[in-house]
């Protein structure tokens, strides 16, 4: 019975000792978030979900408790919320009159048939989501256009994506990339001109000079458009941007080599994306991180890149997969690095 007895006032002190613990554990935090409240300029917005939680934890402290512990809002306005609250889960929406809405996914179709298909008119539309099990009215058809921006047939202009998946494979891109080079002379910038096939990805470096005028143009238009080896040969359009140094006479040059120059819009330069993304890569994984030391170190170095972009390098663009040559399907062999530039760009393979 005395041990019993022991046991009990234990628990009670332990129980009392406890609660006052957790008494000035709360006090301190109260008086803690009255300081952070007072260094707050103006008032605390509060989401609906944090109104929510505070509603359903202050409805259970009641009014009085809430006056002593509640800093960032009023009791009153606490449990406001929680009738709101209640309020809410025992209201229930009337139903709207009217025609019903268009669904999501029919107005989702519209758009991107409208998009995908310039020509297409409304009726044309209508046609193709019935084709899919959707029925819809014409005039509907045409206001969810309308509300997004797209204009009827006549005025609807072909977007750029879909001119340059009509000419795969004829079409190619072209552009210049500067380079800051060291020579006898002192800091020299010269310029590199390039070509890349859209469809295959593969870029051929035309020459780097520190001088692009008129003349170098020329040549430029002559490699490319050599019998032999250009890279142009089998292409019938070129996408250059407004450039000077694509001037008049170049252009009419490639034209009469069978080779239309597409001058892409003012400020565009997603409308050459694939030339841009060449410049971006050869920048940032490689001449971003050398020092040429003149033209004949400059011109090894973008001939290294090339080389690697080509055989070493997988492009997304064309399903992670490499330009010239196919990955190993071996999994038998010792792994070894290939490296180049001194390991500033790194291929691996299993050894034969």
């Amino acid at each position: 019975m005395p041990n019993a007895i022991s046991f009990r006032l234990l628990l009670a002190t332990l129980v009392g000792w406890l609660d006052r613990r957790q008494q000035d554990t709360v006090a301190y935090l109260i008086e803690e978030n009255r300081i952070l409240c007072g260094h707050v300029r103006g008032r605390i917005r509060l989401t609906d979900k944090e109104r929510r939680r505070l509603a359903v934890h202050g409805h259970r402290l009641g009014r009085r408790r809430l006056r002593d512990v509640a800093t960032i809002v009023t009791p009153d306005t606490i449990l406001r919320w929680h009738r709101q609250l209640i309020a809410r889960k025992w209201t229930y929406a009337k139903r709207r009159g009217g025609r019903p809405g268009v669904h999501a996914e029919i107005r989702r179709l519209a758009v991107r048939m409208a998009e995908e298909n310039p020509t297409w008119g409304y009726t044309r539309i209508l046609g193709a989501l019935k084709n899919v099990g959707h029925r819809v009215s014409r005039s509907s058809i045409a206001r969810i256009l309308k509300a997004h921006g797209i204009p009827p047939v006549p005025e609807r202009p072909t977007s750029w994506q879909v001119f340059l998946r009509a000419h795969w494979g004829a079409i190619a891109g072209a552009d210049f990339f500067t380079t800051e080079v060291w020579t006898w002379r002192g800091l020299v910038t010269y310029y590199t001109v390039f070509v890349i096939d859209l469809a295959s990805r593969r870029v051929q470096i035309v020459g780097s000079t520190p001088h692009p005028h008129e003349v170098f143009m020329q040549q430029v238009v002559r490699t490319l458009t050599a019998a032999d080896e250009g890279l142009l040969v089998q292409h019938r359009l070129l996408i250059c941007d407004r450039d000077t140094k694509w001037s008049a006479p170049v252009r009419a040059r490639l034209g009469e080599a069978g080779i239309r120059v597409v001058l892409t819009p003012h400020r565009a330069p997603n409308a050459n994306a694939y030339a841009e993304r060449f410049v971006r890569s050869i920048k940032e994984e490689c001449l971003d991180r050398v020092i040429p030391f003149g033209e004949r170190h400059l011109r090894r170095t973008i001939a290294e890149y090339v080389e690697h972009y080509h055989r070493e390098r997988n492009h997304q663009g064309i399903e992670n997969a490499l330009i010239a040559g196919a990955p190993a399907t071996s999994t038998v062999g010792r792994i070894r690095r290939r490296p180049r530039l001194g390991g500033l760009l790194n291929y691996y393979d299993r050894a034969a």
